[in-house]
């Protein structure tokens, strides 16, 4: 999922430059689990890394791909295959996290002597498939893309007019298309499109999907349980895309973030909404908490203290500052009456 056409650790920045990447100017980027999607300036959507699900919209990795073992270098013959050969030889956490150190200073002997081992072991971590490096997606050819978004095992892509494409896993409903089919190929989420609903922002969570259209209102779909969607304590799935409403009529939404088993909203006068739980206060993941707004359980709670576009100001304990009474002559008088008495003095 680095792009940089191999699966060997990279512990450094390093520039991605294959897959014609390095000509085009990049606008927009999200990481997934095991993929990355990328939309550049032109338009164009580029993808790269475990193609699994049907996530990078133009190939599909088998699930007998095995992508955390080496592949075999068969003798005789030029480039790599896929093999069951053997797993990369184990290194202790200790170890990792002293080559990761060491790398950062310049010291690469640790990543080395890894990559010494898979030779010996007649392994290599190159991989000949095209999921390794930046592809475009061709069949999004004549669509002006303006951002993506890599969920866990689906994906996303917005376009210059609004529209929206999912393709991955549909496992929860989560593309939006009415049903639980996975796609490997960008499809339009018609459901929006039928009801003239242009999105402006969009995320891809863990088998939940939530949107902005252009008007602010907040769109979800896909597993539904916890209040995840902000569509009330559902216990099925929902696999159209639904309205999340808030306690405020008036409210407008200018971003989304999915996660895990929550979701958040920020809406244009910078309040932050939590829908879903996320662990916390030793409830378990995936519970709000039942105390929250009467009839509001597993939809938008609006988070006390969080504004986006200014700084609350933390709460700070008052210092009750000690004041010091001063018996001196010149205190007790002040200056002027001092000159005064100075002045008749020297008369």
């Amino acid at each position: 999922q680095l792009g940089l056409g191999d699966r060997r650790p990279h512990l450094l920045p390093e520039q991605v430059t294959l897959g014609g990447l390095e000509d085009e100017c990049v606008s927009n980027m999200s990481c997934g689990c095991r993929h990355t999607l990328v939309t550049t300036e032109e338009g164009e959507v580029f993808s790269w890394g475990l193609g699994r699900f049907g996530v990078l919209g133009r190939s599909y990795t088998d699930f007998t791909y095995q992508n955390d073992v080496g592949m075999a270098v068969p003798e005789g013959e030029e480039g790599h295959v896929q093999g069951v050969a053997a797993n990369p030889p184990p290194m202790a956490v200790a170890d990792i996290d002293a080559a990761v150190a060491a790398a950062d200073n310049g010291d690469m002997g640790g990543v080395n002597a890894l990559m010494e081992s898979l030779d010996a072991l007649n392994l290599t971590l190159d991989d000949p498939s095209d999921q390794c490096y930046p592809k475009v997606i061709d069949s999004l050819e004549g669509f002006r893309a303006v951002g993506v978004c890599a969920g866990h095992r689906h994906s996303m892509v917005l376009d210059e007019h609004g529209g929206l494409y999912t393709f991955g896993s549909g496992a929860s409903g989560a593309l939006g298309h009415g049903d639980y089919v996975g796609q490997e190929y960008p499809m339009k989420v018609m459901e929006l499109d039928n009801n003239g609903v242009r999105i402006h922002q969009m995320s891809a969570g863990v088998d939940i999907s939530m949107v902005v259209s252009t008007d602010g209102t907040v769109y979800s779909w896909g597993k539904a349980t916890g209040g995840r969607l902000g569509l009330g304590m559902e216990d099925k799935n929902v696999t159209l895309p639904r309205k999340v409403e808030f306690l405020d009529e008036t409210f407008k939404a200018v971003d989304v973030e999915c996660g895990y088993v929550h979701s958040m909203v920020v809406g244009l006068d910078g309040s932050v909404y939590q829908c879903g739980g996320v662990g916390t206060d030793g409830k378990d993941d995936g519970l709000q908490d039942l105390d929250s707004d009467e009839g509001m359980l597993g939809h938008p709670v609006i988070l006390s203290g969080h504004n986006i576009w200014h700084r609350v100001a933390e709460p700070k304990e008052k210092i009750v500052k000690q004041t010091w009474t001063k018996y001196g002559k010149y205190e007790l008088k002040g200056r002027s009456k001092m000159m005064e008495e100075g002045g008749r003095s020297v008369g």
